[in-house]
């Protein structure tokens, strides 16, 4: 079964991967990534403001298999971009991160008045190598609209919220249309639709858990999963996905379950943007 997408940057993604978000505790990351590294993972994502890129760093060191094997994202922060520092937090996540490139870039939020400057550093950032891919995460239609209409360079990404109670469907298929690959954070909802009473007969019906069932519907919609977990079993669970398969019937049964839920807050300077 296939287990990564091609981006367009000609790169290949894993469609799993851990997100470490608020993962801050002594050690937390660390032991995080080994099992999940353990489990088959090889996408790690993170970002400058989860504070925790250092011990991503360590954990990284820490694996046994070669750098080139893992796949590395982490992303610019708002402050960053309004400060015009782009290559200075490029360059300190880097240094935290403990490594010479990131497989993966992105512009955390489309700041106003700054993503499309910012954009512009990080096709530099991709020209030096120093980026292996670069992309974008909560941008919806009309700020890929607006990158497009400044430059040739296509994000490779568009990360964004995306699961059975927030299933954004015309923003992945404008994606896909346009050869960005979309991955979805917060593939579980914070746990919202984990009682759902559709997703518990599914999951009993294909002797899965919840959580499986609602990240191998995200899986068959084409886009990639990055759970977050520091438990052991819950990383391990997570990424049995991969051998089986949802039924039309099923996949449009959870298709009906949309209920443009967001689970994620948005940061407290972007409250007045409207996205």
């Amino acid at each position: 079964m296939i287990t990564t997408i091609t981006l367009n940057s000609g790169n290949e993604m894993p469609l799993l991967g851990l997100g470490v978000y608020k993962a801050t505790g002594e050690r937390e990351v660390e032991r995080a990534i080994g099992w999940a590294v353990d489990a088959g993972y090889r996408l790690i994502d993170t970002a400058s403001a989860y504070k925790n890129e250092d011990g991503v760093g360590r954990g990284i060191q820490a694996c046994p298999l070669p750098r080139e094997d893992l796949f590395i994202t982490t992303k610019i922060w708002n402050n960053a971009q309004r400060l015009g520092d782009v290559e200075g937090s490029f360059s300190r996540s880097l240094e935290r991160l403990m490594t010479s490139y990131v497989d993966l870039y992105l512009i955390h939020w489309p700041v106003p008045g700054c993503y499309l400057s910012t954009w512009k550093e990080l096709e530099r950032l991709y020209e030096q190598g120093r980026a292996r891919s670069i992309g974008v995460s909560n941008f919806d239609i009309r700020h890929l609209e607006e990158l497009a209409s400044i430059s040739d360079i296509t994000p490779s990404v568009n990360q964004i919220e995306f699961h059975p109670y927030w299933y954004q469907k015309k923003l992945v298929d404008y994606c896909q249309s346009k050869g960005i690959a979309v991955q979805a954070y917060a593939p579980l909802a914070r746990g919202a639709y984990l009682d759902d009473d559709v997703i518990c007969i599914l999951a009993t019906k294909y002797g899965k858990t919840p959580a499986q069932i609602g990240l191998r519907w995200i899986l068959q919609k084409g886009v990639a999963v990055i759970p977050k977990s520091t438990q052991e079993e819950r990383i391990i669970s997570n990424g049995e996905i991969f051998d089986f398969v949802l039924e039309e019937e099923d996949m449009d049964a959870i298709d009906q379950l949309n209920r443009d839920y967001r689970s994620a807050s948005i940061p407290d300077d972007l409250r007045d943007v409207t996205f």
